[in-house]
């Protein structure tokens, strides 16, 4: 696990040294740089060491083809494929580096390495021979990838942060397009960032720069889809046992580490059966189990945690993350951040890795299972909203969301309230664009209001829709399934995870996006996923052999904090501004809600991540027709 950077192009060794630099938090166990002076191709390098620690410095370069390699991530997969390179008689150097496996991959089989490897990864490989530059990013966007291109070069980074350090992307300015999105989807969504044209990578994506004449080539050699034609043979039980191996397997390869490892452990479904499979398949060792709590008694989850611990005999770690905690943290979290994410749980996400690096390097989490298993309270509102579309006027809506407005605003988690509302407000819109509406901290008229000028709805929700249009799936289920495996999860978990993980040097590795299991999955019809209102039928199935029956009924809380609450407590806002925003729509929305008069927690935390990330003197953003 690492941080990337480099470019093609202008710029000096300073400029490669302080871009590696700003990213010192995703590697402190060493660092590295590579140059060709002649074709101006700098490549840097730090190193977080997990796997064959002595070896696998980077960059690290082929003595047979000179081709030259920057990697962050880990392969699970990779002692298979260097027998298979072996035996097509490659000659390694290092123990067990998953790097070099990569590096020799790419000369035996090119671009087509990546559809072999099973891993999270972004790496970029120089290839001198054919005078290009090779970018990848994994098959869920599990390590990040930014990159921009100019006249003069390409330039790309793990993150924003280090992008900017070069002189060619310092001076851009916002994209405003971009931040209406965030607004629209409490996430940066697709290729999108806060700057114009600087872009990420998609997942299960790579890009070709041609040193000669900078010509880009970029294609998408994976993603998640739901193949209703390949239903896999055998019964349903037979469907439930292979779940159950995929996932023991996923979490077999995802234990091996040279450093110690850990699980953060929530008391959920997901993350209990990756801690009770880590268990049963360690070596030697206890295994030590991580959980945030609440004080606030409806989001704190840690005494199913706490049960679950004592179920393997974990050594088991507690922290309690409260408003004292968020007040002094999140500045300085979202000020390292340096990209907008609006999901509020990345600050106990930020104070479970912190906690969990004091004692591992390496821990895994149970993110991917409510994408790909159809978790989420979202799955029970489709049918509700398909009838409610077919049977309830147009007109009749703004009157039912006016009454459903006046009821009294609650903090608790997943309220009835919060989710009459948000249900309400999804319900309005066109099918494609009822998921992020639902997940949005505003809505599409509120987003207008802040940015003062009508936004289309299509454009604003292109990505949702395209993904919604794309899909061959017959039903809302699946055609949902595919919203959050394509969009919320590389966008918004994946981020969370990764940003939380790497600011405190730590790996966090998610078992159930292991290719096996998400390609199994991707068969399996959506009725064994979402049944009868049961939300992952078919993995709490596989479970009932694994987990007490305790932790497999209860219901689901999610990992939410108490934001509501916590802004009324944080001081009157001063917020930089952003080019852009109307804040006086913004300190009407904090006064109402300070006062209790109505809930408007998402769009003041999304202005609160927006101060702390792109909040300076920026340039003016280029406007997008609308």
């Amino acid at each position: 696990m690492c941080g990337i950077a480099g470019f093609v192009g202008n710029g000096t060794e300073r400029d490669l040294d302080g871009m590696t630099r700003s990213i010192m938090h995703r590697g402190p166990d060493g660092s590295g740089s590579f140059v060709d002076s002649a074709h101006r191709v700098f490549l840097g390098h730090r190193r977080l060491a997990i796997i064959d620690v002595s070896g696998g410095l980077q960059p690290m370069s082929s003595p047979d083809t000179g081709t030259t390699i920057v990697f962050n991530g880990e392969i699970y997969n990779h002692r298979h494929l260097r027998r298979e390179l072996e035996q097509l008689g490659h000659r390694f150097v290092t123990d067990h580096s998953d790097t070099e496996v990569i590096l020799r991959g790419y000369d035996a089989w090119g671009e087509a390495v990546v559809e072999r490897l099973d891993g999270m990864f972004a790496f970029a490989i120089y290839d001198v021979k054919q005078q290009r530059l090779f970018l990848a990013r994994d098959r869920f966007g599990e390590k990040p990838l930014f990159y921009h291109v100019s006249r003069t070069g390409i330039v790309f980074a793990s993150e924003l942060a280090a992008l900017r350090r070069h002189p060619s992307v310092a001076d851009l300015g916002l994209d405003e397009r971009s931040l209406q999105k965030f607004f629209a989807y409490s996430f940066l969504p697709g290729s999108a960032t806060p700057y114009r044209d600087v872009y990420k990578l998609p997942p299960g994506s790579v890009l070709t720069y041609r040193l000669s004449d900078g010509v880009v080539q970029k294609r998408q050699y994976w993603r998640f889809a739901i193949e209703p034609d390949r239903r896999p043979e055998g019964s349903e039980r037979d469907w439930i046992d292979q779940v159950r191996s995929l996932l023991t397997e996923a979490v077999s390869s995802r234990l091996e580490s040279d450093v110690p490892l850990g699980v953060f452990l929530s008391g959920g479904i997901d993350s209990s059966a990756i801690a009770v499979l880590a268990d049963r398949q360690r070596s030697q060792g206890v295994l030590s189990t991580f959980t945030i709590g609440f004080h606030e008694t409806s989001y704190d989850e840690s005494s199913y945690a706490e049960q679950m611990a004592k179920f393997i005999g974990s050594s088991h770690h507690v922290e309690f993350c409260d408003v004292d905690f968020m007040l002094a943290s999140a500045p300085k979290i979202l000020d390292t951040l340096a990209e907008p994410l609006g999901d509020p749980s990345l600050i106990p996400t930020y104070l479970v890795s912190a906690h969990a690096a004091r004692h591992v390097k390496v821990a895994l989490s149970g993110d991917g299972g409510d994408e790909l298993f159809a978790g989420y309270d979202p799955f029970k509102a489709l049918k509700v909203a398909d009838l409610y579309q077919k049977w309830v006027p147009r007109p009749v809506h703004a009157a039912i969301r006016a009454m459903a407005a006046k009821l009294p605003v609650s903090d608790r988690n997943m309220s009835f309230q919060f989710k009459l509302n948000r249900a309400l407000r999804g319900m309005s819109q066109a099918r494609s664009v009822w998921n992020p509406v639902w997940l949005a901290a505003l809505e599409p008229d509120d987003i207008s209001r802040i940015f003062g000028s009508r936004i289309s709805v299509d454009e604003l929700y292109e990505d949702a829709i395209d993904i919604w249009d794309r899909s061959r799936a017959d039903n809302l289920v699946d055609r949902t399934l595919e919203f959050y495996t394509n969009l919320y999860l590389p966008d918004d978990i994946l981020v969370k995870s990764d940003r939380a993980g790497m600011m405190n040097s730590l790996e966090i590795r998610a078992p159930f996006l292991h290719s096996g299991l998400a390609d199994y999955v991707a068969r399996l019809p959506a009725h064994t996923k979402f049944r009868n209102g049961t939300t992952k039928w078919i993995l709490k199935e596989a479970l009932k052999e694994v987990l007490p029956s305790e932790i497999l009924e209860r219901r689901k809380k999610g990992f939410g904090i108490p934001v509501a609450q916590w802004l009324r407590e944080m001081p009157d806002p001063d917020w930089r501004p952003v080019a852009g925003l109307n804040d006086k729509v913004f300190r009407k929305w904090d006064c109402e809600h300070r006062k209790h008069r109505k809930d408007h927690r998402g769009g003041l935390w999304c202005r609160y991540v927006l101060d702390r990330t792109i909040g300076t003197r920026q340039t003016s953003p280029q406007a997008h027709p609308l």
